[in-house]
This record gives structure tokens, C-alpha cells and sequence, in this order.
């Protein structure tokens, strides 16, 4: 069940979306590449990251590097810890696991890998934005 919209500029809005792509990226669907729910992980993260750039500094870049967003959350005075900083390497999903003849297929190890780091920014972020209201 979809949670309740909010304005695009609501960091709330930002972990509703990254939430979304969390349920998409988790839920095996029938004809699917593993690649493509990678993806909604990474996008996850992604959203995520930017939720809390937008509530620590009013904006965020569009960019999609996790990296340069990790750099920038700490930038914005907060300590990223290492489990999120690991995070990161869900950007090999943001473009070259989406088209064919990039990479070899995602396994199911790798999925699963790829949803536990986006679970793990996501219940960062969202524990952050709690607790700096």
C-alpha cells in the first residue's frame, strides 16, 4: 500500500519514494531481471540519500554518483557510518546493469546483497530524519 504523498520538496516524500523502489526492488516478479530490481535498490539508496540531503541543506545535487552523495551528506555535518558508505557500490545498477552486453547477469546472491544495503540506507535515513527534525 502506497503511504500517503507529500510535496515533492518533503523529505518524507523522498523516503516514501525510495520505500517504493525498496517493495519493487525486494519482490521477485516473474519475468524480471535481477538486474532491473538491482536497479530499484540502487534507486533506493539514492532517494534515500537525497531525503537527507534535502532536510539537512534545502536541496540536493541531481546526480546519481552514491559516492559524491555520501560525501556530500558528510559535507552537511553528519558522520555516514560504514555500512552505508558500503552502500555505494549499488551505483554499478544505476546504468550498465539496465542494457544488455554491459555486465554479466546479477545472481541471486548479488540481489539479495543489493536489497539488504538499500534496506540499510533506507532505515538510516529514515532514523536520521526522526531524530534532526
Amino acid at each position: 500500500m502506497p503511504h500517503e504523498r507529500c510535496a515533492p520538496d518533503n523529505p518524507a516524500e523522498w523516503l516514501n519514494r525510495a520505500s517504493s523502489d525498496l517493495a519493487i526492488a525486494q519482490t521477485p516478479i516473474q519475468g524480471a531481471y535481477l538486474e532491473d530490481l538491482c536497479y530499484h535498490a540502487q534507486q533506493c539508496a539514492e532517494k534515500a540519500l537525497k531525503a537527507v540531503l534535502l532536510q539537512r541543506q534545502g536541496a540536493f545535487p541531481y546526480i546519481h554518483d552514491l559516492a559524491e552523495l555520501v560525501n556530500r551528506v558528510e559535507q552537511a555535518g553528519l558522520c555516514v557510518p560504514e555500512d552505508i558508505r558500503a552502500a555505494v557500490t549499488l551505483a554499478q545498477y544505476s546504468v550498465e546493469g539496465r542494457y544488455p552486453g554491459f555486465d554479466e547477469p546479477v545472481t541471486e546472491d548479488q540481489w539479495q546483497d543489493a536489497v539488504r544495503k538499500a534496506k540499510t540506507v533506507l532505515d538510516w535515513a529514515s532514523k536520521t530524519l526522526a531524530t534532526n527534525v
